[in-house]
Parts: C-alpha cells; sequence; structure tokens
C-alpha cells in the first residue's frame, strides 16, 4: 500500500474536506457497540496508532515480534482477550473498511444462538469468507496451541466442523485492500 492501512481515511471524505475518521477508528468504533472492549494488536505502527486507539476508548497491545506474521498478532490479541477473562472474541483485520452494523449483529446474535460444537461463527458474502469474525474458548485455545508463523484460515479448515457461516448481505466483510489501487476502487464504490 505503501502506507499505513489503519491510517486510510473512511468513510470516504466528502470532495474537498478532510475525514478525520480511518478504518481503525471506524472499525473500534463498528465493534464498540456489541463488544464489552476493543483490543488493537499493534507492531512498530504503536506511536501512529495509539493517539487513535485511546482516543476512542479501546486498549493497546503490542506485538513483540510482528516480522513473525499476522497471525502472530492474532495470538497476542487472544491472549489479551483471554487475560481480561473473556472466552470469546470478534475479530477483524485493518486492512478494510468495517462491516455494517447489521452485519455485526447478525454475527453476534448467530455466535449467541450457536450450539457448544460451534466454536466460530464467519460471515459469508457471495460464497466468500470474512471478516469481522466470533471464536469461543476452543477456537481461541486451537489458535493459540500452534505456531506464530501459522495461517488462521488453515487452521479454521481443520475445525470445519465446528464453524458456522452466515450469510450476510456486506460485501465489506469479504473485502481486502492492499494496494492504492484497491483503495481508489473502494472509494468509487
Amino acid at each position: 500500500m505503501g502506507r499505513d492501512k489503519a491510517l486510510l481515511p473512511w468513510p470516504p471524505p466528502a470532495a474537498g474536506q478532510a475525514s478525520g475518521e480511518t478504518f481503525l477508528s471506524a472499525a473500534i468504533r463498528s465493534l464498540s457497540r456489541t463488544t464489552e472492549f476493543v483490543v488493537v494488536v499493534v507492531g512498530k505502527n504503536e506511536a501512529a496508532l495509539a493517539p487513535i486507539v485511546y482516543a476512542h476508548g479501546a486498549s493497546l497491545v503490542v506485538n513483540p515480534d510482528p516480522s513473525r506474521g499476522q497471525f502472530s498478532s492474532l495470538q497476542v490479541g487472544l491472549r489479551e482477550v483471554l487475560n481480561h477473562g473473556r472466552d470469546a472474541a470478534m475479530v477483524t483485520l485493518v486492512d478494510r473498511p468495517p462491516a455494517n452494523s447489521a452485519t455485526i449483529q447478525t454475527l453476534h446474535d448467530a455466535f449467541g444462538a450457536a450450539d457448544q460444537n460451534t466454536w466460530a461463527v464467519v460471515p459469508e458474502f457471495s460464497g466468500k469468507h470474512g471478516h469481522p469474525y466470533l471464536v469461543g474458548r476452543e477456537m481461541i485455545e486451537a489458535f493459540l496451541r500452534v505456531p506464530a508463523t501459522s495461517v488462521a484460515r488453515d487452521i479454521e479448515h481443520q475445525h470445519q466442523q465446528h464453524i458456522q457461516y452466515v450469510r450476510v448481505e456486506d460485501p465489506l466483510v469479504a473485502l481486502n485492500i492492499n494496494t492504492p489501487e484497491d483503495y481508489a476502487a473502494l472509494l468509487t464504490r
């Protein structure tokens, strides 16, 4: 991308105006509506993200070695959730705009109604799985048992029988913004 995706303006600013919001601040605001607390995992970008995290009422935890990859940050965040005495977490990435409120509520409700055999609830849009997703204690422990260089999707597939996919009408759940062109395309939607 050439810059920190967490700091990309969101929602798109009106012509000639600054947004004041970012992918990060919008995600915190979105998740705060249905969760008890929000934890943001940072790496070398701590100085740039900390003011946004704290201004929006979230907590911050530092991944001491982000060079191990994205999964290591997931593990850091999930350990923090357990340290707060919680047995479930809603997980999202910062390289996308947040899902809409109805989607988050749908996922929250589905997780609350799921049986004990369901370890995770994952949104699905047009056949693609995405974020945010909810994980219970069993999936958290499965994520924490593997090496920090693992891939979350691989761990999820190993426990496919414990995942409930929930169809949603929200294209943002399956969207990744990895390049300036991706972001420009998002802004023209």
